[in-house]
């Protein structure tokens, strides 16, 4: 039982729990604009179909399998709870020990208990957004009586003609409401509102159809999320681990063994019998995410015979694993793993990109997602354009050195004490070698964009 000074205490918490969610919800907004995938837009201005219509046609446009499409359907957000209780149990005690505060203390009361419904009015709204089918009619939807329950009840309910019996019932309420506004008060008026207390009743009865061990997770949903939890809070964590650690009614029913081969149909690395949680984004953009690799722990440059080098870093046995993941989903690369570090510290893994056809492809992939290494990304590109088809021009030589010493300036520009003389490099030539971009000149040579007469 949660006590008062516990609330108290907790306000901080909910506070920094509202920015760690605005965050998240501006990530997962930002990747899903690269990705450039809107389900919402592709199923929800459809006419209302079933779920196996609804596979289909996103299997179609995604060109993806069944199993994808329909994992991508099922995304009806997990249960809002904060220290295992629901936020309307968790509001209605906060309330009740506002009642003994006064001064500062109730005023930051109050102020979390805003950002708590706030939240949880955020939430359910993404638990309607996630009810493809449901998403056209969300105004009339809003004026329902139902829960976050409720929701998860309609979330379940998968066959055509279900659907449209409740979308039907909304229909009906927002007809007779919109007759209804700025009509005076007469007799068409309370027919229409006993038309819409009629389809309020409707809707509930299509809910109560659904039954609710429809929402009970089923014995190997619960393994499979017993044992990511696990992964996720013990990186490196082992099956027998796993098993150890499992509830006794849950770890009866499984095995070590059990468990490995279950492992491998999660989103779960094993490395050497050791299991890591490889991040979703690998899984939903790799260009992406390989992006961000690059920038935080990669490098992108070019050695004095004018080689291309392009490689991402990771050290430890975590790091080793996501070095085989991303090989794996990237499709090429020389991994060169368990190499010791010169302080002799934890073991590095380096995926290393040395055929100038693959760091063309990589960084041509990677370009719009880099934050940090775009101007060396760019650079590398002129440089590799120009090799094939450029060496015997005039320009090549000189354009060379410029780029070599403008790779230099990328990776040195924020080292400060850095010796530019020693390199040749004088700062106030920096834009004009910029300028000197070559990719335009390549571009007309070849007639890109350009009428060939």
């Amino acid at each position: 039982m949660t006590t008062e000074d516990e609330l108290i205490e907790s306000i901080p918490k909910i506070e920094e729990l509202k920015d760690k969610r605005e965050e998240k919800d501006e990530v997962e907004t930002a990747l899903e604009s690269e990705l450039g995938i809107d389900i919402s837009k592709l199923l929800g201005n459809s006419y209302v179909m079933s779920e196996h219509e609804e596979i289909t046609k996103l299997s179609d446009a995604l060109r993806i399998n069944a199993s994808d499409a329909k994992k991508q359907l099922n995304v009806f957000p997990p249960n809002y709870t904060i220290q295992d209780q629901t936020i309307p149990d968790l509001i209605k005690k906060m309330r009740m020990s506002r009642r003994k505060l006064k001064g500062s203390q109730r005023d930051k009361m109050s102020k979390a208990i805003d950002t708590m419904i706030d939240a949880y009015s955020d939430h359910l709204s993404k638990c309607i957004d996630s009810i493809y089918w449901l998403n056209p009619y969300k105004t009339p939807l809003l004026k329902m009586r139902f829960n976050e329950k409720d929701l998860h009840k309609l979330s379940k309910i998968k066959e055509s003609s279900k659907r449209k019996k409740v979308v039907d019932c909304l229909c009906k309420y927002w007809e007779s409401e919109l007759e209804q506004k700025d009509m005076a008060y007469s007799k068409e008026y309370s027919t229409l509102s006993k038309s819409m207390t009629n389809a309020k009743k409707g809707f509930r009865n299509c809910i109560a159809e659904v039954t609710n061990q429809s929402l009970t997770k089923s014995k190997k949903e619960k393994q499979e999320e017993f044992i990511i939890k696990m992964v996720c809070e013990n990186p490196g964590i082992g099956a027998r681990s796993i098993h150890e650690r499992m509830p006794i009614t849950m770890s009866k029913i499984t095995s070590p063994n059990i468990i490995s081969k279950m492992i491998k149909k999660l989103d779960i690395v094993s490395v050497d019998g050791a299991y890591h949680k490889v991040p979703t984004m690998l899984k939903k953009n790799i260009w992406a995410y390989t992006a961000a690799f690059i920038d935080s722990d990669g490098y992108i440059t070019l050695d004095r015979n004018m080689n291309p080098r392009v490689g991402l870093v990771a050290t430890g046995t975590r790091g080793r694993a996501f070095m085989e993941e991303m090989h794996k989903s990237i499709g090429y690369g020389r991994m060169h793993l368990d190499q010791k570090s010169p302080q002799d510290t934890r073991l590095i893994n380096r995926l290393n990109f040395y055929s100038q056809g693959d760091v063309v492809d990589l960084l041509t992939k990677c370009l719009p997602h880099f934050r940090l290494k775009k101007g060396n990304a760019e650079l590398l590109l002129e440089l590799i354009r120009m090799k094939k088809s450029y060496k015997k021009a005039d320009w090549y030589k000189g354009r060379c050195d410029e780029i070599f010493k403008l790779m230099k300036w990328e990776n040195h520009k924020d080292h400060v004490g850095f010796d530019w003389l020693k390199e040749g490099i004088y700062l106030d030539d920096i834009t004009k070698l910029q300028g000197n971009c070559k990719m335009s000149v390549m571009d007309d040579l070849e007639n890109i964009g350009g009428v060939i007469v």
